[in-house]
Order: C-alpha cells, then sequence, then structure tokens
C-alpha cells in the first residue's frame, strides 16, 4: 500500500465524521429559559421547606412568638420618646419613665371603658329592648314585609339555642378565662422584651453581629437595619392611622348619640391594625349597636361612616403616613392579609403586612437600591 504522506493524498478523517454523528445523534441541547427556570425552582423549593419549617416552629410556640412581636412594636412606639428623655437623664431612668407612663395610659383607658359600660348597662339594656322591637317592626314593613310570626319563631329558635348549648358556652366561656392567663402572660413577655430593647437594643445587636462570620456582617447589618427602619417606621404609621380612625369614628359616634362610643372607638383603633378589612368590621359592630339603640336611620348613617372613613383612610391617611415606609401596592396588602388570616387568623393578618415590607426593604438593602441601604444607624 502506498504511503499517502508520498503520494500526496489526503486521508479522510473517519474520527471527525464519527463525532458529528454522535453529536447528531445526542439529546438536543437545554434552552436557556428551561435552565434558568430550573435553577430558580430548586433554589424555590429551597426557601419554601425553610419558610414551612420556621412557620412550623413558630405555630407551635405561638404566644412566644406573638410576645416578642408585641415587644417589638412597643419598643418602635416608645422608642423616640425614649431618646429624647435619654439626652437629659440616664437612659434606665429614660425607659422606666416611658414604660410606667405607658402602663398608666392603657390602664387609664381600660378604667374608662370599665366605668363607661358599667354607668349605660341599664340604660342600654332598655334601649336594647326597645330597639329589637323597632327592628322588628321595621321588618315587618316595606320594603322587607316579614311576617310577625317568622320573627317570633326566629326569636324562639334563639331562646332554644341558648339553652340547648348552656353547658357548651359556659365550658367556651372557662376556657377562655384560662386563655386570659396565657395573654395576660405572653403581655409580661411583651413588656418585659421591650424593656431590654429599649436599655440595650443597640448593644445586643452589636453582639449577634459579632457572633456572624466577617465576610457576612457587612450584608447582615444592612440587611437588619433596613428591616428594623422599616418595621418601626411602618408600626408608627398604623398607629398615627388608627388614631386617626377612631377620633374620626369618635366625633361622629358622639354627634349621633350612639351609646357605647368609648368602648367603640377603642375597637376602631385596634382593629385598624388589621389592614383593609379591621376597620370596617369595627364600623359594622357600632352600626349593631346604633341599629338596635338608635334605630335604623342612624344605623345606616353609621354604615356610610364605613365608606367615608375608609376613603379618607386609603386616598389621604395611609398613602400620606406610609410614604417614608416602604410601600407596598394594595393588591399586595390584600393578598398578604388573606393569606397571613389563612394561616394564623387574626395574628397573621395582623403580621402579614410589616413581615412582607420587612422582606421586601431586606432585599431591596442586599441589592444596594432600597431607601435605607444606604443609611447608618
Amino acid at each position: 500500500m502506498a504511503d499517502p504522506r508520498r503520494t500526496g493524498r489526503r486521508t479522510p478523517r473517519f474520527p471527525a465524521v464519527r463525532r458529528d454523528a454522535a453529536q447528531r445523534s445526542g439529546p438536543p441541547p437545554v434552552h436557556p429559559v428551561l435552565t434558568a427556570a430550573a435553577d430558580y425552582a430548586w433554589r424555590l423549593l429551597v426557601v419554601g421547606v425553610a419558610a414551612y419549617a420556621v412557620f412550623t416552629v413558630l405555630e407551635r410556640f405561638q404566644l412566644v412568638a406573638v410576645s416578642v412581636f408585641l415587644g417589638l412594636v412597643i419598643t418602635s412606639v416608645l422608642r423616640p420618646p425614649v431618646e429624647v428623655l435619654a439626652r437629659r437623664m440616664p437612659r434606665w431612668l429614660a425607659v422606666l419613665i416611658g414604660m410606667l407612663g405607658t402602663i398608666v395610659v392603657v390602664a387609664g383607658l381600660l378604667a374608662l371603658v370599665g366605668n363607661a359600660v358599667a354607668d349605660e348597662a341599664d340604660r342600654l339594656g332598655k334601649e336594647f329592648g326597645g330597639g329589637l322591637d323597632r327592628i322588628e317592626k321595621w321588618l315587618q314593613g316595606p320594603p322587607f314585609h316579614v311576617r310577625a310570626s317568622s320573627v317570633a319563631d326566629l326569636r324562639d329558635k334563639v331562646a332554644s339555642y341558648l339553652s340547648a348549648h348552656r353547658s357548651t358556652l359556659i365550658s367556651t366561656a372557662v376556657s377562655g378565662a384560662g386563655r386570659l392567663v396565657e395573654v395576660a402572660g405572653g403581655a409580661a413577655l411583651a413588656v418585659f422584651c421591650s424593656v431590654f430593647f429599649l436599655h440595650s437594643g443597640e448593644s445586643m445587636w452589636r453582639w449577634f453581629h459579632g457572633q456572624l462570620p466577617v465576610r457576612t456582617r457587612a450584608s447582615w447589618d444592612g440587611g437588619g437595619r433596613a428591616a428594623w427602619r422599616t418595621f418601626a417606621g411602618y408600626t408608627r404609621g398604623v398607629v398615627i392611622v388608627a388614631a386617626s380612625n377612631a377620633v374620626l369614628v369618635g366625633i361622629a359616634l358622639y354627634i349621633l348619640r350612639v351609646p357605647l362610643a368609648l368602648p367603640l372607638v377603642l375597637l376602631e383603633f385596634f382593629a385598624s391594625f388589621v389592614p383593609l378589612i379591621g376597620s370596617p368590621v369595627a364600623m359594622a359592630v357600632a352600626s349593631v349597636v346604633a341599629l338596635a339603640a338608635r334605630g335604623p336611620v342612624i344605623a345606616i348613617v353609621v354604615l356610610l361612616l364605613i365608606v367615608v372613613i375608609g376613603q379618607i383612610e386609603g386616598h389621604l391617611l395611609h398613602p400620606l403616613v406610609m410614604s417614608w415606609a416602604v410601600q407596598l401596592h394594595p393588591v399586595v396588602v390584600a393578598v398578604s392579609v388573606l393569606c397571613g388570616g389563612i394561616a394564623a387568623g387574626v395574628i397573621g393578618a395582623v403580621v402579614a403586612v410589616p413581615l412582607v415590607a420587612v422582606v421586601w426593604s431586606v432585599l431591596n438593602a442586599l441589592r444596594g437600591r432600597g431607601p435605607h441601604a444606604q443609611q447608618g444607624p
């Protein structure tokens, strides 16, 4: 056989042909979009499992978690006056004055509510009795035309239900009394935590920061401080909005002469901490009281207040007060409240929005473009 190098002919490259054939017979290349989606999918799965584990642990220790959350709320509200007092006196004395003043104010409000209910109990009972009669006559007239026998049957059914389930209601009340003991313990833990947060919160954070690896300390410090600024700003904003709603409701109920105005005002204040749904629920309770005590016309006026106050809160107070905190779209707020309520009831609905706001602020800070990314302590 002649040597190809002597004859000058080229030897065919069979290995290259086989390699090309192998490439054509192999699996097709994966699209970059699918590759990126797969990368994000497994990361989301890991995050989801971690979040589920965290919420499972918090559910087991729900009372402790809620107490620490309330301690942070108290700290965010009292820290500005404590800082002002600490410039003129020792910090421990400023914390003591702030906590004692808050306890006195809360105890005074509760005492006023108790006195208001005790003073108006007899008159309110008579008004409720007459109000129920007026409601029955109103239902029997136009446009409802409900028969008197139907109203009497409904009243008999309610009475029979209460008498048949009296033992269940008593046991529920007793269990509720036991629950009050747990709530009192949780409140004491919240006050205890807030005292230390106010007095030495910065040193506690520095200690935690020092336990972290050196290469991650900057990220943790930026994210933690952004989280606290967002949480404190949101909490103070909600307190301002709730107080404004309570003042508006109090003025309206006083003008309309609705009984139990002070307890209803406090109900409106605390209900406003649940975004979107808290204030309408409190106003619905006020409308029921107005219906029984003052008649359907006043009740309809109170119902109209739900719309008016909701518009003032949604279009004036909330955007104005929350402008210096992390803003969330109303759709995000609504979905967060709904998901939190499904996951943990009323507590979840209260915690959901500040939790989402804090997470969003931390992500923006870590990416270096959030409103708190470059701010100091």
